[in-house]
């Protein structure tokens, strides 16, 4: 899909990404576009579906102490209903902030932002263990988080494809 971009588009991504909050015509500055051109090529962006939002993101150290725990769940065998429930289960825990289904032994990994250890045991025996087809949760504290980024790694465009 990344075939419909240039490198011009790709510049304007890569920005977005840093700073959302710029305007188009900062970003047509760094980009070496006027304003008009660049507003338009955004709109496209977010038409085809490249943009899907955006957002501010907060430091979560401002929000007093906390850990990220990532766990992997293993899950009793699962008809179509019980994954519907644990899926709409899932989605309503705030503390929970991503969560992928995986291959191998573990069934799914969450990740989970938590005020303290203790806390998070609370909450592995009475939320984790309560979700409906969850039969053993297996849990890894960090200690230090040594890169969190949103962005993306895009390609860097075929110079001879610009529009």
């Amino acid at each position: 899909m990344t075939s419909d971009l240039d490198r011009l588009d790709l510049r304007i991504l890569e920005r977005l990404q840093m700073d959302a909050s710029e305007s188009s015509s900062e970003i047509a500055e760094h980009v070496g576009l006027s304003q008009s051109p660049c507003w338009r090529r955004m709109q496209r962006l977010r038409e085809d579906g490249y943009i899907k939002g955006q957002v501010a993101i907060l430091d979560r150290e401002k929000f007093g102490d906390s850990i990220y725990i990532f766990a992997q769940l293993k899950m009793t065998r699962m008809n179509t209903e019980m994954y519907a429930r644990f899926s709409k289960a899932l989605s309503a825990i705030p503390e929970i902030t991503e969560a992928y289904t995986l291959f191998g032994e573990m069934d799914v990994m969450i990740k989970v932002l938590a005020p303290s250890i203790s806390w998070y045991q609370e909450f592995t025996l009475n939320v984790l263990l309560e979700l409906p087809g969850v039969e053993d949760v297996r849990s890894t504290a960090t200690l230090l988080e040594l890169k969190n980024t949103h962005q993306l790694p895009l390609p860097q465009g075929n110079p001879s494809a610009d529009k």
